[in-house]
């Protein structure tokens, strides 16, 4: 029987300790026994010890990261049987580090979760915003806790789907409440049928339109972007690309969705255009998930922008 692993993290006093008590430990698939938490930082919540006996919880106080290795994890297994494992990271670890170890051959990572704190929220992004997202990568759910009014949720928001698009992310106010989302965090109207998006929105029309494709459903968009087909994609496709900044400098990448037509489409590799197309959700080919997908309407010809870069911020 598989042992199941759980990873929080997050900065300091980002709220992991919350997230373990309040929302993880009451989850249905917590098994009865011994849950084995290893806490790598403590922050100004504590778990108390009648918190821990009531819930049968064994503590563990990591240090330094040396201390996590396989042998530790094999005498963790051997000594407490546990029924979980929750491991409480230090964010200013690497989480690959954590990720890359050998563990006990019964033991199965299951989700990795992870806080932020809203009001430290910008000067991470301004000042430490590849070590804010790497942490964020492989994370199946972020929670942004604390968020005071005038927060950039939609540039945070851009920021970490374009590197983990299927993060499940929540914001919560100062009072605690979810924040739910809104249109008006973008740059561009999709109320009408028809919705232009500046080249300098690229990158932020692409992560919304994979997170909310039924704002687009059906509706025309235009924009610019560069030709490119894969090697094998049929005559009668391509994806218009752009180059998207996804954390730094020396991470740049290019995205974009299929587009398809009746008839061929003619392009040499690396052209700007103007697309005008029908915006759609299924499968793009005949096996695989479904995703946006274009039906090309009309292309031109266009200079290329002054800045071929995509920044999301």
């Amino acid at each position: 029987m598989k042992t199941p692993v759980f990873i929080c993290t997050g900065f300091l006093d980002s709220g992991k300790t919350t997230l373990v008590k309040d929302t993880l430990m009451n989850q249905d698939w917590i098994a009865p026994g011994l849950t084995l938490l290893i806490l790598c930082e403590e922050g100004e919540e504590e778990y108390s010890q009648e918190y821990l006996d009531s819930r049968e919880i064994t503590l563990l106080k990591i240090e330094e990261f040396q201390q996590l290795n396989s042998s530790f994890f094999k005498n963790c297994e051997k000594n407490y049987h546990p029924a979980q494992v929750v491991i409480e990271y230090n964010g200013m670890w690497k989480l690959m580090d954590l990720l890359s170890l050998k563990y006990p051959r019964t033991w199965e990572l299951q989700g990795v979760y992870s806080t932020v704190n809203g009001m430290t929220l910008d000067m991470y992004l301004k000042n430490m915003r590849n070590m804010l997202i790497e942490q964020l990568t492989e994370s199946e759910l972020v929670v942004v806790n604390r968020c005071p009014e005038g927060t950039d949720r939609s540039g945070f928001r851009r920021a970490l789907k374009v590197q983990n698009p299927m993060a499940q992310l929540i914001f919560e106010g100062t009072d605690g409440r979810i924040i739910q989302p809104s249109e008006e965090d973008l740059p561009y109207d999709v109320k009408g049928d028809k919705i232009h998006i500046a080249p300098e929105d690229f990158g932020i029309w692409y992560v919304d339109a994979f997170d909310h494709p039924e704002l687009y459903l059906h509706k025309e968009v235009e924009f610019v972007a560069q030709a490119f087909r894969p090697k094998g994609m049929k005559e009668n496709m391509f994806v218009p690309v752009r180059k998207i900044m996804t954390c730094c400098a020396d991470d740049l990448r290019f995205y974009g969705y299929p587009c398809k037509a009746d008839q061929p489409i003619e392009f040499k590799k690396g052209d700007w255009l103007k697309i005008r197309a029908r915006f759609e959700y299924e499968q793009a080919v005949s096996f695989g998930n479904e995703q946006p997908v274009l039906y090309l309407i009309d292309m031109e010809p266009v200079e290329k922008p002054e800045e071929d870069i995509v920044y999301l911020m």
